[in-house]
């Protein structure tokens, strides 16, 4: 999980702020060196860990913040603020094109994840956006890049341009006519990467840039290549003028530098995250929030568009009716679980809910082979069943544990469960639906 380790050492040093009273300025020193060795830890550049730790220093020591009756808050708060800005103050958006197609170019380092990050941003601005993306295929030096395109795209449904080994400004170019063509509104360019940057890579990319005058280029960068990537960012930025940033593999740096030095480093925001492996994580990059995560206070903003995404709104409204008539079934149990597999792993949930140690469900997963057993079981039961439980005896669950794949043990052991949730769902009828059913109150008293 990005930031773990620089949440514990900020928590640890702001820990210490709350034990006292009243603060004096030898207090924030002491903090603010502390934070300043946490920076560094995270990976964060020295100047960067340096300007900021002054920004906050010169605000804190401020007497609105020594003579508060919390001024260990006030710190903590200043903090949050200066982190905020750190990483650019708010989301920005991709910017589109008045005239169709919007061309977003993708430019980075070999290994940074260009073509995997191509992909997601198609699905993405698909589904939020109602775009119709094309995927273009300019790296035509790495093997099997073009193949690995198409194979994402695939598994998307997106289309994928082509055109081998041709030259990738005249691949750019045709891929723009076609999209004309075609009513792609959105083109997505997968240029090629070095391990390192050279006059060559810098070149081509030039001409491409010069070429199709892109809409937006981004610079795709990973989070856990640490210093390297944000010196990458800087050389690219100076070489290119990229408008802005993705960053990836936020999910597998517990350090997470990258993220409080690229924007600093480039004046560049960062304008989406790769959360994970899956070709639907990707998000939009809100610095707020991502502050509000460091400091351990959670990201319930996120948390909540995660919730609506993954919950369909017709079912969530059959769910309260039933609910409200006490009629929730083995079916519905069933439904509930595979969207919550959906919103991803549970220390990712937890980390956005605000009091929660996610560090501490490290590893814990919705079991994908217990859904499986699950709906294999629930499968194999008769609607009459499914509705009314209590009428399954013994022969009914041999024959279900035959049918399912599944031993009686297994079988007791879901009807245990779909009991606790039966009770729940019975006290929940006397008050509000919870926000994991995509409530939130919406439904108001039952």
């Amino acid at each position: 999980m990005a930031f773990e380790s620089l949440t514990e050492k900020l928590n640890a040093a702001f820990k210490k702020l709350r034990g006292k009273g009243r603060l004096k300025e030898a207090d924030i020193k002491e903090a603010m060196r502390e934070v300043r060795l946490a920076l560094l830890e995270a990976d964060v550049g020295y100047k960067v860990a340096r300007d900021f730790v002054k920004a906050v220093s010169e605000r804190s020591v401020g007497e609105n913040v020594l003579e508060s009756l919390t001024p260990a808050q006030m710190v903590i708060k200043i903090v949050n603020e200066e982190l905020c800005a750190l990483m650019g103050g708010s989301n920005v958006k991709i910017a589109i094109s008045p005239k169709p197609p919007t061309v977003i170019m993708l430019i980075g380092l070999q290994g940074s994840g260009k073509t995997t990050n191509a992909a997601k941003l198609a699905a993405y601005m698909r589904k939020h956006h109602s775009k119709r993306p094309l995927l273009v295929a300019c790296d035509i030096y790495r093997p099997a890049a073009i193949l690995q395109l198409q194979t994402v795209g695939k598994q998307l449904d997106i289309p994928v341009f082509e055109m081998g080994t041709e030259n990738p400004v005249k691949i750019a170019k045709s891929a723009i006519d076609y999209a004309n063509k075609r009513g792609n509104d959105l083109v997505i360019l997968d240029t090629a990467g070095r391990l390192h940057i050279d006059d060559q890579l810098i070149g081509e990319l030039k001409a491409i840039k010069k070429a199709v005058s892109p809409t937006e280029t981004l610079l795709v960068v990973d989070a856990m290549a640490g210093q390297d990537a944000v010196n990458a960012a800087s050389s690219f930025h100076e070489a290119i003028d990229i408008d802005g940033v993705i960053l990836t593999k936020l999910d597998g740096d517990a350090r997470g530098g990258a993220a409080l030095s690229v924007r600093a480093v480039t004046g560049k925001p960062i304008k989406y995250a790769g959360i994970g492996e899956k070709l639907d994580q990707i998000e939009p990059f809100h610095p707020d929030r991502m502050a509000s995560r460091i400091l351990g206070m959670g990201d319930v903003l996120t948390l909540i568009e995660k919730a609506e995404q993954a919950f369909d709104e017709k079912k969530t409204q059959e769910l309260a009716e039933k609910l409200m008539k006490n009629k929730f079934t083995l079916t519905d149990y069933y439904e509930q679980l595979g969207q919550l597999k959906s919103m991803g792993g549970l220390p990712d949930i937890a980390g956005m809910i605000p009091g929660i140690n996610a560090k501490a469900l490290a590893g814990a997963t919705i079991d994908n082979s217990m859904l499986s057993k699950t709906e294999a079981i629930i499968l194999s039961m008769t609607p009459r069943e499914r509705d009314n439980p209590s009428i399954l005896n013994s022969s009914r669950k041999k024959r279900i544990a035959v049918g399912s794949g599944t031993a009686v043990v297994d079988i007791n052991r879901l009807l245990k469960q779909f009991e606790t949730m039966q009770a729940m769902t019975k006290q929940m009828s006397k008050g509000r639906l919870p926000a994991i059913f995509g409530g939130r109150g919406r439904f108001g008293k039952f």
